[in-house]
């Protein structure tokens, strides 16, 4: 599976150079950015998830954190609340530690259940009630997205080898984030080259029901055809599997589209040239990663 990756990403640096030698007169800046990035992203990706433990945990603990920090740049804050940051920037590595010792109901309920009630908690011993309800909304659902959706990933890190014989959990999350970003690949491909119909063009005008549909079509294929080697699944699980993937991370794409809209901005950063920001590259994998964990878990752990 990683070497199908990186020949994938070969195969794209080569097609960018071809494409700028046969039309030299468009600009492929963007593309060759994307390319260049993704080489990144994958070479990181690969190093953390074939390390000890810790060293994954602590990447994906990272992962999110840069994405909490991109999310809070984007939303307006009281002045009042900059104390309260820091119970919020706390919770992320406690929910990875309870995720270190496969403390299973405290990684479902630290940040839904504690961390909803203490931050707003914290926030009333300020004393400011101006804009109160929008800020503690806000800090909530920052962490839901950015923390505790994210963190599922790392949870299927913990999924013993019997339970997954195809590639224990390693295989799992290689799975879930390589059919998520494939899934947004497709999208983009069949909705530059079919699309014509838009599917929620005030939300994103770009998405259409061409590009939806047949990344859909495309994931589930892929779904089907990857699951036997990296996860116990058979067909047709496999099947409802791709469709949840393919269809979830369509949602999470839109709606953090949804809030840099409301924002004005097009991008949620700029660390990833070509990408935007981490929040921009794990939109999706915020909705996959916790439907995809939890699927599993019903049929199989």
């Amino acid at each position: 599976m990683v070497g199908a990756l990186f020949s994938l990403l070969v195969i794209a640096s080569i097609a960018w150079r071809v494409l700028a030698v046969l039309k030299p007169h468009k600009d492929y800046t963007e593309l060759k950015q994307r390319v260049r990035s993704w080489w990144v992203i994958i070479v990181v990706f690969v190093l953390a998830i074939a390390g000890p433990t810790k060293i994954k945990l602590g990447f994906l603990a990272f992962v999110s954190f840069l994405a909490f920090k991109e999310y809070l740049t984007l939303i307006p804050t009281r002045r009042a609340d900059r104390r309260i940051l820091f119970w919020a920037y706390l919770a992320i590595p406690i929910q990875y530690y309870w995720i270190g010792i496969q403390w299973y109901s405290l990684f479902l309920i630290w940040i839904p259940v504690y961390a909803f009630l203490f931050l707003p908690l914290r926030m009333v011993t300020i004393g400011e009630t101006k804009g109160f309800l929008n800020a503690a909304g806000t800090l909530h659902w920052g962490l839901m997205t950015t923390v505790f959706c994210l963190s599922h990933i790392a949870y299927l890190f913990m999924i013993p080898l019997e339970k997954n014989p195809a590639g224990g959990g390693p295989g799992l999350v290689l799975f879930v984030v390589t059919l998520t970003q494939l899934n947004d690949v497709a999208q983009y491909c069949w909705g530059k080259t079919l699309g014509r119909h838009k599917v929620i063009p005030k939300v994103s005008p770009n998405k259409t029901w061409e590009g939806f549909l047949g990344g859909v079509l495309t994931t589930t294929a892929l779904c089907v055809w990857l699951g036997p080697y990296l996860t116990p699944m058979r067909y047709p699980r496999s099947l409802i599997i791709g469709l949840v993937i393919s269809v979830g991370g369509f949602i999470g794409d839109v709606v953090i589209s949804a809030i840099k809209r409301d924002l004005g901005v097009k991008d949620a950063g700029s660390l990833l040239p070509g990408h935007g920001g981490i929040l921009d590259r794990v939109d999706s994998l915020t909705y996959t990663a916790p439907l995809f964990f939890h699927v599993m878990k019903y049929f199989y752990f």
